[in-house]
């Protein structure tokens, strides 16, 4: 079983080939595929494993974009008890569907 754990918009994903995730919303300079170069962790098969520190030298993800968009709205909301303070807000998540093609 191959994988990989890459990190990118702040946060870190396992991934293997094949594997559709929505993520941040990255530009990358292809339209159509995105390489992810900061690999955390890579493991070939179940006997080999490589871990970075913090990042694997010569290690990529390729991805290619299936689509960007917004996500649900999501519901922010600030309360302090006892002083009459509320306030709330929602906003729009952007992301990108990508599908992993090769690691």
């Amino acid at each position: 079983m191959n994988f990989a754990v890459i990190e990118t918009g702040g946060k870190q994903y396992k991934v293997k080939e094949g594997d559709i995730i929505k993520i941040d919303k990255i530009e990358p300079s292809d339209q159509k595929k995105a390489v992810f170069d900061k690999v955390l962790l890579l493991a070939e098969n179940d006997e080999s494993v490589k871990i970075g520190q913090p990042y694997l030298e010569n290690a990529k993800v390729e991805a290619e974009i299936l689509e960007q968009g917004r996500s649900e709205k999501v519901t922010v909301i600030k309360f302090k008890a006892k002083v009459r303070y509320r306030k709330k807000r929602g906003y729009h998540p952007l992301y990108t569907k990508i599908k992993i093609t090769k690691i």
